[in-house]
């Protein structure tokens, strides 16, 4: 694929970019080298290659969930500087 100046126009245009002359060159280039290692991705035999989502084998390394018992609320909002006896309240952050 050749990054010539109608897609570099157009590229700028979908973008909402204004770009030099010196801009749209070395962008150009960049967008070609880029091109060009897919090009490369393309050609490499993965036949026999699994496809995978992450590079690692890490399986999950969370505890299970457990049902227990619950933390006793009283205590918890004891601790609270303000309550009303079953939530926090808090300062509000967002107007």
């Amino acid at each position: 694929m050749l990054i010539d100046d109608e897609l570099m126009s157009y590229l700028e245009d979908l973008s909402c970019l204004s770009l030099t002359a010196e801009e749209k060159r070395r962008i150009a280039v960049d967008l070609q080298k880029i091109l060009e290692y897919m090009e490369r991705l393309e050609r490499l035999d993965t036949d026999g290659v699994p496809e995978r989502s992450h590079p690692f084998d890490n399986v999950n390394v969370f505890r299970d969930d457990k049902i227990g018992t619950p933390l006793d609320r009283a205590l918890i909002l004891k601790n609270a500087p303000d309550s009303d006896g079953v939530m926090f309240i808090a300062p509000k952050t967002v107007e």
